[in-house]
């Protein structure tokens, strides 16, 4: 079942998967299209994964793999 550290690692592939800097639509696009199923089994996660998907990008920038450019996303 996908949880919270899932989609910390997803939302860094996502980002390096749109060269480095990405918009939050474009994060949860990707993670929706490459993730879905996971998502769907994630229990309560299903619910709120666009909420812990901001959690997950805010712990990558405290831990200095991530910066705000603008509005978007981009890896460091």
């Amino acid at each position: 079942m996908a949880g919270r550290e899932d989609l910390r690692n997803w939302v860094y592939e996502a980002v390096r998967a749109n060269g480095g800097k990405a918009s939050i639509v474009t994060v949860a696009k990707h993670i929706w299209e490459n993730h879905e199923s996971e998502l769907r089994r994630s229990g309560d996660l299903f619910y709120k994964w666009q909420y812990e998907m901001r959690w997950a990008a805010q712990q990558l920038r405290n831990s200095k793999k991530m910066k705000l450019a603008g509005k978007d996303w981009a890896l460091v």
